[in-house]
């Protein structure tokens, strides 16, 4: 095995290259995932899917910047499996456009151009897997190019 064959040393050339092509680093996708989820909190279409789920912020915020480290800088940190975790969420189409334009205004707030062009792209990636797996989870299948519309819940008089 030579040294380029040594997987570790593989891996943090990968991430040099990134970096050095972008200008992605650890404190920039900090800054991202901080501002971002700042906006979802916020927002009053995504906001109430996080908010019923994350009681504290700290562990997710944490979490989040290792996948992005991971997404970004193909850097190995994450070890999460986020499909699971998306699967039983009460979202659709309009959410993952929502989630993609708050991304997709935070990246060009907090980014150089090349870094948010890198960004976005995996972000649009991420969702439309997202998009797909759900859609899966819940007997539909999609076609290229069709997206995922939950039906509307059934309306039943109050008690």
């Amino acid at each position: 095995m030579t040294l380029s064959d040594d997987p570790a040393t593989r891996r943090q050339s990968i991430v040099r290259r990134i970096e050095a092509e972008t200008g992605i680093d650890e404190p920039m996708i900090a800054r991202l995932v901080d501002a971002f989820y700042d906006r979802v909190r916020l927002d009053p279409l995504i906001g109430p899917v996080f908010d019923a789920r994350i009681s504290d912020w700290g562990p997710h915020l944490e979490q989040m910047k290792l996948f992005w480290s991971s997404v970004a800088l193909m850097s190995g940190v994450y070890h999460g499996r986020p499909m699971p975790k998306h699967l039983p969420l009460p979202v659709d189409a309009r959410h993952f456009d929502r989630w993609l334009e708050l991304f997709e205004a935070t990246a060009a707030d907090v980014c150089p151009p090349a870094a948010a062009a890198h960004f976005i792209e995996r972000a649009r990636r991420i969702a439309e897997s997202l998009e797909l797996g759900i859609a899966g989870a819940n007997g539909v299948l999609l076609d290229k190019g069709e997206r995922y519309i939950r039906p509307p819940e059934p309306w039943t008089p109050p008690a």
